[in-house]
């Protein structure tokens, strides 16, 4: 189950941008190989000369599905490459927003134990996915003291920026990031073709899921853009790691950047087989080919609801077709209050509590609807 309030997302189906639209899927064949950089079209590139490259850039940009350990080891290895060129090397965190800055600070001072780094990162109300899946990389970091940044504004925020427009927020609150540069009209499209995969449809949405996105992208790219000027006359390279969505075809992110004065900002991006793009050359610099090996995937239960905050509680926005969360009876209006023994209070509550659900069991649920309570019980298939 993946809990993302900044696009009400679907409780495991992940963040939209980072998730679901990866582009239309080659044969396998047609995939690069495991282990292999090559352009989109499928030309291959010699990676001594491409880390060559990366290593005059101003930022690279580091494209993931958020939910894949593959993806994640694929960043690893290309980020220790990068510092192999680049020692003044700083990592982005799509993941936390502005004010946890000190936290990342102090976990890669060694302060912090990961258990003290989750709990005062408040990652599971930042970002939602299982931190198994980025450990590798903060463990990179801090063993060779390379700066961390955190590229977000808070979920809140975001989605005032989005709905109510850049004057909603003072400079001070969105960290001085000047308002987005408009949407091209190829990523407008690219947008829409993602909300239309969302169950609610575009209806009277697109306008709101479009702004906001372009804040996310402005946030983030305002973050990067921030930490090169600091530099002077010697700026670090920024290797920031984003969900694919917001890089392909230089869309969302690099628009962005280029808005700000970063050209040299290439997007890579990892491609399994069955899930490549197209093979325009604007996708990306590169891409690199990843053997998913589902043996190593952290474990994902999914009670597959859509929510949004409540007091108290979550209410229930929409429940997935076929979903753990539809055979258990839950309904749109639905207000969640406890999932087990645990009180739910926001989305990392419910997700902490269903990531602990063993396959094949089940999990009694407590909600309120039309002001009755009702107890009912999410059963968890065995995973064969």
């Amino acid at each position: 189950m993946n809990v993302r309030g900044r696009l009400s997302g679907w409780l495991g189906v992940g963040v939209l941008l980072g998730m679901v639209l990866a582009g239309p899927a080659y044969a396998d064949g047609e995939c690069p190989p495991a282990g292999a950089w090559t352009t989109p079209g499928g030309e291959p590139v010699d990676r001594a000369a491409l880390y060559a490259e990366l290593a005059t850039a101003d930022a690279v940009l580091l494209g993931e599905r958020h939910d894949r350990m593959d993806h994640h080891r694929w960043q690893l290895g290309t980020l220790a490459a990068l510092h192999g060129h680049r020692p003044d090397l700083v990592i982005g965190l799509e993941m936390l927003p502005r004010s946890k800055q000190p936290v990342l600070d102090a976990w890669v001072a060694g302060e912090l134990d990961p258990e003290a780094f989750l709990e005062a990162s408040e990652w599971y109300t930042h970002w939602g996915f299982d931190p198994a899946l980025y450990w590798p990389i903060l463990h990179f970091a801090r063993v060779h003291a390379i700066p961390l940044l955190a590229l977000n504004l808070e979920r809140d925020k975001i989605r005032t920026l989005g709905h109510e427009g850049w004057d909603a927020l003072d400079a001070e609150a969105r960290d001085g990031v000047s308002a987005p540069a408009a949407a091209s009209a190829g990523y407008r499209e690219y947008l829409e073709a993602v909300l239309e995969r969302h169950p609610t449809g575009m209806g009277p949405n697109r306008d709101r899921f479009i702004a906001t996105q372009l804040a996310w992208d402005r946030m983030m790219a305002g973050a990067i853009a921030s930490r090169i000027e600091a530099g002077g006359e010697e700026p670090p390279l920024v290797a920031a790691i984003i969900g694919s969505g917001h890089l392909e075809y230089g869309y969302g992110v690099p628009h962005q950047l280029a808005d700000l004065g970063v050209e040299a900002a290439p997007v890579l991006l990892p491609r399994e087989p069955g899930e490549c793009a197209e093979s325009d050359p604007a996708l990306a610099r590169a891409v690199f080919g990843v053997a998913a090996d589902p043996r190593f995937e952290p474990e994902r239960r999914m009670l597959g609801v859509h929510i949004e905050a409540a007091d108290p509680g979550v209410r229930i926005l929409g429940v997935q077709d076929g979903s753990v969360g539809a055979a258990a009876d839950l309904k749109a209006g639905d207000r969640l209050l406890r999932a087990g023994e645990q009180e739910v209070n926001a989305a990392g509550d419910l997700q902490r509590v269903v990531r602990g659900v063993q396959p094949g069991t089940w999990l009694p649920l407590e909600i309120e609807r039309e002001g009755e309570r009702l107890e009912l019980v999410a059963r968890f298939p065995r995973e064969d």
